[in-house]
Protein backbone atom coordinates (compact mmCIF):
# COMPACT_ATOMS: atom_id res chain seq x y z
CA UNK A 1 0.00 0.00 0.00
CA UNK A 2 1.27 3.41 -0.96
CA UNK A 3 0.75 6.15 1.63
CA UNK A 4 -1.86 8.68 0.63
CA UNK A 5 -2.49 10.55 3.91
CA UNK A 6 -0.45 13.44 5.27
CA UNK A 7 0.32 14.10 8.92
CA UNK A 8 -2.38 16.75 9.32
CA UNK A 9 -5.03 14.41 7.93
CA UNK A 10 -3.88 11.61 10.24
CA UNK A 11 -3.99 13.86 13.33
CA UNK A 12 -7.46 15.17 12.50
CA UNK A 13 -8.81 11.63 12.04
CA UNK A 14 -7.29 10.49 15.34
CA UNK A 15 -8.70 13.49 17.24
CA UNK A 16 -12.17 12.92 15.75
CA UNK A 17 -12.01 9.24 16.78
CA UNK A 18 -11.08 10.21 20.34
CA UNK A 19 -13.92 12.74 20.44
CA UNK A 20 -16.42 10.10 19.30
CA UNK A 21 -15.17 7.69 21.96
CA UNK A 22 -15.47 10.36 24.67
CA UNK A 23 -19.02 11.23 23.59
CA UNK A 24 -19.97 7.55 23.72
CA UNK A 25 -18.44 6.83 27.11
CA UNK A 26 -19.93 9.98 28.65
CA UNK A 27 -23.37 8.89 27.45
CA UNK A 28 -24.04 11.81 25.13
CA UNK A 29 -24.52 9.60 22.08
CA UNK A 30 -26.46 6.36 22.40
CA UNK A 31 -28.15 3.68 20.36
CA UNK A 32 -27.64 3.02 16.68
CA UNK A 33 -26.01 6.39 16.06
CA UNK A 34 -23.40 5.59 18.70
CA UNK A 35 -22.51 2.27 17.08
CA UNK A 36 -22.26 3.80 13.62
CA UNK A 37 -20.02 6.60 14.91
CA UNK A 38 -17.87 4.14 16.88
CA UNK A 39 -17.36 2.07 13.74
CA UNK A 40 -16.41 5.23 11.84
CA UNK A 41 -14.02 6.19 14.63
CA UNK A 42 -12.43 2.75 14.48
CA UNK A 43 -11.93 3.12 10.75
CA UNK A 44 -10.39 6.55 11.34
CA UNK A 45 -7.92 5.12 13.86
CA UNK A 46 -6.90 2.24 11.60
CA UNK A 47 -6.44 4.44 8.54
CA UNK A 48 -4.48 7.03 10.53
CA UNK A 49 -2.05 4.37 11.79
CA UNK A 50 -1.41 2.85 8.36
CA UNK A 51 -1.46 6.23 6.53
CA UNK A 52 -3.66 4.79 3.80
CA UNK A 53 -7.29 5.54 3.03
CA UNK A 54 -8.97 3.27 0.46
CA UNK A 55 -11.55 5.95 -0.31
CA UNK A 56 -8.78 8.40 -1.19
CA UNK A 57 -7.32 5.93 -3.67
CA UNK A 58 -10.72 5.46 -5.32
CA UNK A 59 -11.16 9.18 -5.96
CA UNK A 60 -7.46 9.86 -6.61
CA UNK A 61 -6.89 12.09 -3.58
CA UNK A 62 -3.46 12.30 -1.95
CA UNK A 63 -2.72 14.52 1.08
CA UNK A 64 0.79 13.14 1.60
CA UNK A 65 3.62 15.51 0.72
CA UNK A 66 5.88 14.33 -2.09
CA UNK A 67 9.55 13.93 -1.14
CA UNK A 68 12.16 14.76 -3.76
Amino acid sequence: MKKNMGNTDRIIRFVVAIAIAMLYYSGIIQGTLAYVLLALGGIFVITSFVSFCPLYSLVGLNTCKIKN
